[in-house]
């Protein structure tokens, strides 16, 4: 698919095209937050949806992995932002946020970096290593002992990030002067009980780590609140743009850290979520215009 990326001034950043042709201030409006607000494998995400409903341009500033600590040490895009009509912000997931035993590679990337050695891993190894802890080769009835000891540990270390993920929401939306509406986009709603057996029940669906209370603690930093939970088209076919044909993406080409290979799209919203999202959204976006 072509994303038509391209970069702004002052940023080296590749942002989701088309280029809009003015910037000047009220003309257009942004949308923050990760993969989902770039929109993987959709031709028309919600934002560019939302662009040809409310019939203004749109910068869309989503960035794959990205955290609130993102676009806080991109303050360079804040000049953008604060001069658009009204910003939309995604709930961006609570795995990139750093915490004692992991850096976020500048916020975003779903890479995170181990303090202790500087070796790379992925969110999910990272988390999945520290729920069973390093003893494997010990019995049965104390590796159980060591794992609720990695438990603890974990729970220590999901808290630390969940108390940064808040703390930056509130320094970003409060550092966003114009109209902004918070953006839930999941399949789950925020409401959830993580369990820490293992790493996917831990996360939740994305966005990962976050729940009810880390919400709440933000909202009051908006102007308004959307939510939309939906995963209609949910996993999809994914084709090739030139034969249409199906074809099998392999991850490893972004980076030799990631190792999956997959048919469908069963992660990023499908193009049926992103018209659910845009549906939502467009009445609140109506009121800022």
């Amino acid at each position: 698919m072509d994303y038509q990326t391209h970069t702004l001034k002052n940023s080296e950043i590749g942002f989701r095209g088309p280029k809009i042709a003015s910037l000047k201030k009220s003309e257009y409006f942004v949308c923050v937050g990760a993969a989902q607000t770039f929109g993987c494998f959709c031709e028309k995400p919600y934002p560019t949806l939302l662009q040809e409903k409310l019939q203004k341009p749109v910068l869309n500033f989503g960035v794959g992995g990205a955290g609130p600590s993102f676009f806080l040490l991109h303050d360079e895009l804040l000049k953008y932002i604060n001069n658009a009509k009204f910003v939309i912000v995604q709930v961006m997931s609570g795995r990139s946020e750093n915490n004692a035993l992991f850096n976020t590679l500048a916020g975003a990337g779903g890479i995170l970096t181990k303090n202790s050695d500087g070796s790379m891993t992925t969110a999910d190894d990272a988390y999945h290593h520290l729920l069973e802890s390093e003893f494997r080769k010990w019995h049965l009835p104390f590796r159980k002992t060591i794992g609720l000891l990695g438990q603890k540990k974990a729970k220590k270390i999901v808290a630390e990030s969940r108390s940064n993920w808040v703390n930056n929401y509130k320094k970003l939306l409060t550092e966003i002067k114009v109209p902004k509406i918070l953006f839930w986009f999941s399949k789950r709603k925020p409401d959830y009980k993580e369990k820490y057996t293992d790493v996917n029940k831990l996360f939740g669906e994305f966005p990962q780590l976050v729940n009810k209370q880390m919400v709440e603690q933000i909202k009051q930093f908006s102007d308004k609140y959307v939510e939309c939970i939906s995963y209609q088209g949910s996993p999809q076919l994914l084709s090739s743009r030139f034969t249409g044909k199906p074809i099998t993406i392999d991850n490893s080409k972004i980076h030799k850290i990631f190792t999956s290979k997959f048919t469908h799209n069963s992660y990023y919203p499908s193009p049926e979520m992103n018209e659910d999202a845009a549906k939502l959204l467009e009445p609140i976006c109506q009121k800022f215009l």
